[in-house]
């Protein structure tokens, strides 16, 4: 059986973060790491795209269709009791009314919130039609309860607009931010992601100019550690990727010193065989 939408006190106890002093955004890939996250005591969980490709052997940016996506997003939404809120990357489709489909099919997996990119692989959507992807969102998804996080990849890409050929100052890609995040929280963004963006000024400037709560990835680009980020204005840091790396880059140093020497010193620390049994048994 399908859920059809989030819990009320899920959906409160997420949105009741972004007005807080600054919380950290685990992302699980799988089920199973989204149990050890809400475990080690999370109290909300954020789904990452590129784990969930990589997982399916695929690289990340679109890889993945829809159907395939939300599968994923929803057998993690009911392996926890915590909020969960999905990666949907640029919504899954060409039009507005796509991605305001996507949205839709999401909320009834029962997720609390989403990230919606503005950029695919040919670069930044123009502004007007990006927020136009915003504002169909919104309409498609509770607005008192589902958090919609409006992402600008404009640090990612270095452009502006449909400019994405010429090179562009940093006080531009900085202005042209800004008014991203203006335009898509007045077509009803919660909370504005600005991934790709390293310089701790420049974060501090963000956080002063957004009309409401910032979120940032660490662990990529970024490595400035989360209390910082809270210092400089951020509200929300998430992890992106770097979980599903770090479990996955684990994976290959334990992999090589099978294969090199046949020793099996990656197992020092592990969590035992029964203590995992009753974790995920309980």
């Amino acid at each position: 059986m399908v859920p059809s939408g989030a819990p009320d006190h899920k959906a409160a106890t997420f949105r009741a973060l972004h007005a807080g002093p600054g919380f950290v955004l685990p992302n699980a890939w799988d089920a199973g790491s989204a149990r050890i996250l809400e475990e080690v005591g999370f109290p909300a969980i954020a789904t990452t795209s590129a784990g969930i490709a990589w997982s399916c052997g695929v690289p990340d940016g679109g890889a993945l269709d829809r159907d395939t996506m939300l599968r994923h997003v929803g057998r993690i939404v009911a392996a926890v009791d915590v909020p969960v809120t999905a990666d949907l990357e640029a919504g899954y489709g060409e039009t507005a009314q796509d991605v305001a489909r996507t949205v839709a099919q999401a909320v009834e997996l029962g997720v609390v919130g989403a990230n919606l990119e503005d950029a695919r692989a040919g670069g930044l959507f123009g502004i007007d039609e990006a927020t136009d992807r915003i504002a169909a969102a919104r309409a498609a998804a509770p607005t008192a309860t589902f958090v919609l996080n409006a992402r600008t990849d404009t640090y990612f890409t270095g452009a502006t607009g449909d400019r994405s050929d010429e090179a562009i100052s940093d006080e531009a890609i900085f202005d042209e931010t800004v008014e991203r995040a203006v335009r898509f929280v007045e077509a009803g963004a919660d909370c504005v992601f600005v991934p790709g963006v390293v310089e701790a000024d420049t974060i501090r400037r963000l956080a002063a100019a957004i009309p409401g709560p910032l979120n940032v990835v660490a662990g990529l680009a970024n490595t400035i550690d989360a209390p910082t980020l809270f210092s400089l204005g951020v509200t929300r840091v998430s992890l992106g990727g770097s979980l599903a790396r770090a479990a996955l880059s684990t994976l290959e140093r334990a992999g090589r010193e099978l294969l090199d020497t046949g020793t099996l010193t990656f197992l020092d620390g592990v969590i035992g065989y029964a203590d995992l049994q009753r974790r995920l048994g309980s």
